[in-house]
């Protein structure tokens, strides 16, 4: 730790044994002894403190990874691989609801310039009117009015 040599703790015990003297050298060393005791169990228990911290922190660490799949166990807990399977023919069974208007968008061409709308007779024919005493005839309905991508646009009603 300090890197002292066997000469240099000679060295050192010669200078303790002529500045303390024969006499008082035994209990000097002594009282070194238990100083340095007593650095050694602070040292000691420094380190005991330090090495709980960390086993503390794993610990920590644990009840985290613990607590994480108890939450995975319990999305797991209302697994029902019949219930998915049932979803998933049903799924299978049933047609996409966006292929029919794919289909139609796809088949119908782009519309085109409108031709000029004719201009309608100012007024009707005399053998289509009705005195104003019969119930009134219903309008009838124009031709060519629904939209070119419609399902029925070819059908008459």
């Amino acid at each position: 730790m300090f890197d002292i040599g066997w000469s240099e703790l000679l060295l050192i015990g010669i200078v303790a044994l002529i500045a303390i003297g024969p006499k008082e050298l035994p209990g000097a060393l002594r009282t070194l002894g238990q100083w340095m005791g007593k650095v050694r169990r602070m040292a000691s228990e420094f380190q005991n403190q330090f090495h709980e911290a960390m086993r503390e922190a794993e610990l920590a660490d644990l009840k985290k990874e613990v607590d994480e799949m108890a939450t995975k166990a319990q999305s797991y807990a209302h697994f029902d691989p019949i219930d998915d399977i049932r979803k998933d023919i049903e799924k299978a069974a049933s047609p996409p609801p966006d292929l029919d208007t794919l289909t139609d968008t796809a088949a119908s061409p782009p519309p085109a310039a409108a031709p000029p709308a004719a201009t309608a007779p100012e007024s009707p024919p005399a053998a289509t009117e009705t005195p104003s005493s019969a119930a009134p005839a219903e309008p009838a309905a124009p031709q060519n009015t629904a939209p070119v991508n419609a399902p029925d646009a070819g059908r008459v009603a």
